[in-house]
Parts: C-alpha cells; sequence; structure tokens
C-alpha cells in the first residue's frame, strides 16, 4: 500500500521550514483565522499576486495577515497544505490527486483551465529520437506525482506504448535539469520555466509540446478544516487571483518583467513561458473535473495510487461575484 509519506517528496530550503510556521500561527483558537498562509511556486498567479500586493491590501483590512511560503513544485506543497503548515496553494494537476488518495485534507478551491503549451518532453543534444514512440527502452526524468507525471503517462499511452516500456526516472526538477543537462536522462518532461530555460540551450530538442497530450489543468487548494471555517477568506482569496488573472492575460510583457524580478529567471526565458500561460481563474466547472477525474483513474490503472478516487468529493463550491 502507498503511505502518504511516500507520495509527498521533501524539498530543500524553505520547504523544510514550512511544518515550523504552524507552530506559530496567530489563530484565534474556535474563532475566525487571524491569517492566511499561501504556498506558491516560482511561476503563475499567487506569484504574481505576491509581487504586487493584493492580497494584503484586501485581507489585510479584515484583520487577516498574510503570510508567504515557496515550494519547488506541487507534491511538497500539499504535504503542508495536509499538515496544516499552509492554508491555500496552488499546483498542476496530479499533486492533489496523489494526496486525496493518501487522504489528506485538502479541498479543490478554484483552477486554471489550461491548454497545454507551457509543458514538453525535452530531448538532450545528441538525441536521435524523433517521435513518442522512440521513448521505448529509454529513461525519461520527471518529478513524482506531478503535472509532469502526468503528461508523461499520457504521451506513452498516446505513441502505443504501455508504461513498462519506458524506464522512470523520478526526481525533483532541480535535479532532473542536471540529470539532463550531464546526459543521464533520454528525455525529460517538464513545465515553465523550467521548460522555457531548457529550450534554448544548445542542441536541446522539444519532442513533443504537452498541447495535444494532456491539458494540464492547474488548481488552487485549500486546507480542509481552513476552507470550511473560513470560506469568506478562501471567497476573497479568490476574487483577488481571479483579478490578478485577468490582468495577466492582457499584459504579458509586464506579467514577465514581474516573474523576472521575483525570481532572477533570465527575463527571455519568462516572455517565452508568459506568452504560452493561461491564467484565468475561475469556479470549478464539470469540464475541469472530469479531466481531474480522467487524471485520477489513469494514475489508479497503472496501481500508482492505492484507490479509486472521486475528485468530486473533495470541491469546495465557490461562487465567483460577477
Amino acid at each position: 500500500m502507498i503511505k502518504r509519506r511516500h507520495i509527498l517528496m521533501a524539498v530543500p530550503g524553505t520547504v523544510l521550514a514550512a511544518p515550523a510556521i504552524a507552530q506559530t500561527s496567530t489563530r484565534s483558537g474556535a474563532g475566525k483565522a487571524r491569517e492566511l498562509r499561501f504556498g506558491y511556486q516560482r511561476s503563475g498567479t499567487l506569484l504574481i499576486a505576491k509581487q504586487q500586493g493584493v492580497l494584503e491590501k484586501r485581507l489585510n483590512p479584515l484583520g487577516i495577515d498574510v503570510k508567504w511560503v515557496e515550494f519547488s513544485f506541487g507534491p511538497p506543497l500539499l504535504e503542508a497544505l495536509n499538515v496544516g503548515s499552509i492554508d491555500y496553494g496552488t499546483t498542476g494537476d496530479a499533486p492533489p490527486i496523489f494526496a486525496q488518495a493518501a487522504k489528506a485534507k485538502l479541498l479543490y478551491v478554484a483552477a486554471v483551465e489550461a491548454a497545454g503549451s507551457g509543458a514538453a518532453i525535452l530531448v538532450p543534444p545528441g538525441s536521435t529520437l524523433q517521435t513518442l514512440a522512440d521513448l521505448k527502452g529509454k529513461k525519461v526524468g520527471f518529478a513524482r506525482a506531478s503535472s509532469a507525471h502526468n503528461l508523461t503517462i499520457a504521451a506513452v499511452e498516446k505513441a502505443g506504448l504501455a508504461w513498462g516500456d519506458i524506464t522512470p526516472v523520478q526526481l525533483p526538477p532541480a535535479d532532473a535539469r542536471a540529470a539532463f543537462e550531464r546526459g543521464a536522462l533520454d528525455a525529460w518532461t517538464i513545465w515553465d520555466p523550467y521548460f522555457a530555460l531548457a529550450e534554448t540551450r544548445p542542441g536541446v530538442r522539444v519532442l513533443a509540446s504537452a498541447r495535444g497530450i494532456a491539458k494540464q489543468n492547474a488548481f488552487f487548494l485549500g486546507n480542509s478544516d481552513y476552507t470550511r471555517a473560513n470560506p469568506e477568506i478562501i471567497a476573497a482569496a479568490n476574487e483577488e487571483l481571479a483579478k490578478v488573472a485577468l490582468w495577466a492575460e492582457a499584459h504579458r510583457e509586464a506579467v514577465a518583467q514581474t516573474l523576472f524580478e521575483a525570481t532572477g529567471i533570465e527575463l527571455a526565458a519568462w516572455q517565452r513561458a508568459v506568452q504560452r500561460t493561461d491564467y484565468r481563474v475561475a469556479p470549478l466547472g464539470d469540464g475541469v473535473l472530469d479531466e481531474q477525474q480522467r487524471v485520477a483513474d489513469r494514475f489508479h490503472a497503472l496501481g500508482l495510487i492505492p484507490n479509486k478516487i472521486a475528485v468530486r468529493d473533495i470541491v469546495w463550491k465557490w461562487e465567483a461575484r460577477t
């Protein structure tokens, strides 16, 4: 049986410090929360909102302090969400499926429906691979329980291969990048901004874009206890993020500059990544939920999660105001 501690991996730096944050919470016992702790990654709407300070402007007047904790990818973020080290965060499609299967305390609270162009399967300089079918017998790197995991499985299916036809190499993004650059991987499945950084390196090629393979939807998630106790705070955060997303859709050059300033990752990489990113934040509709259920069923069919789950069981209904 797959244990929760086995499917959610630790990462260095701020992530390891995350559980300690729960010890210094300013919650008021059984009363309403006095803070909202966000888990974010080095891209996307939450990072833009952090840079703009819009969540502080909305929540501070309500007596809610805003805290920020950075994560390198989704699974450790959801581990922190489950144990109550953060209250709200964002990930790709696969992490909440693994977390739900491990009975983590989380709820889907909003979604970003994406077309899937912000991720790809890359091959290193000198590679002779030309099609997805050429992955047979090859070492393919990706982060376990991440959206790249789902994209790799979907790509293998699209090629008419069985999962056992490839050699999965499960590594966090930074480790996978190092393995890819030293020639230890035949292919690497990765998302932006790592994708945008790697694709312009001499000799690196895109074997296949996520577009046409998997949609790569993203999700905002809340700790279930926090969300049920503080629905008005979660709704306020969603509303502000929806506004940020609308701004981002219309100001892509400014978004790239904002993310460059936030991360130090080269501006040209952000310009490429931002141009192919969907930012729309909305309640979870049937189309997104149906796709997420297909992802869950895909992992279960391969025995990668221990039990069949229904994603609709952990959806919190956000009624966006018009």
